[in-house]
């Protein structure tokens, strides 16, 4: 079946849903948990900005350097283990849609470290941004959406009212079973974005 990844990032992981269409009705083929931090640097490669804070400015740009290739890294092999899972399933992946958010200006590591907002809005990209190179990279036909602008995107793609797509992504959640929360209604409902957008 042609299927559709579908990522909401948080810092060190995201959840992962995974679509298809059989016989017009829609079905979860994969949900889980991806990690996007090795255990044992959990403590700083999580927000590596954070971890940076207060250290000299090559020791700093050193560790926010670190923490930005750790989550490349990891993403890379997280959708190169899901691509690898789609093709033993006999799939077809269609399209990754990876939740995304504003792009960050270009400011240096000192730049960010200087004020803690640009901190929290540094670590917020680095984990949506790792995903969609790695997408990238992988050969996933990427499709990028707005975390925010989420909803709206998918009344537009889709041609459904808010009500009915919520409706349609509680029932999916009905059959795939616990956990089915907001990260995961997000990223089922992103995927089916990208299902749509490769249809058409």
């Amino acid at each position: 079946m042609r299927i559709a990844l579908g990522l909401k990032a948080h810092s060190g992981w995201a959840a992962l849903v995974a679509l298809a269409v059989r016989a017009d009705d829609l079905e979860v083929v994969d949900r889980r948990r991806i990690e996007l931090v090795d255990e044992a640097d959990l403590f700083w490669a999580k927000q590596p900005y954070h971890a940076a804070e207060g250290l000299e400015p090559d020791e700093a740009r050193d560790v926010v350097k670190r923490g930005i290739a750790s989550a490349r890294r990891l993403a890379m092999r997280e959708l190169r283990a899901a691509a690898k899972r789609a093709r033993a399933a006999d799939h077809q992946i269609a399209a990754c849609a990876v939740l995304t958010t504003d792009p960050m200006p270009e400011w240096s590591v000192a730049e960010i470290l200087s004020v803690h907002f640009r901190m929290h809005k540094a670590e917020g990209v680095l984990f949506r941004d790792a995903l969609a190179r790695a997408a990238e990279t992988c050969g996933l036909p990427l499709v990028a959406i707005r975390e925010k602008d989420l909803l709206e995107h998918a009344e537009r793609a889709l041609f459904a009212s808010s009500a009915r797509l919520s409706k349609t992504i509680t029932a999916l959640g009905k059959v795939a079973g616990a956990p089915w929360g907001k990260d995961q209604k997000d990223a089922a409902l992103a995927a089916l974005v990208g299902l749509h957008a490769t249809t058409r």
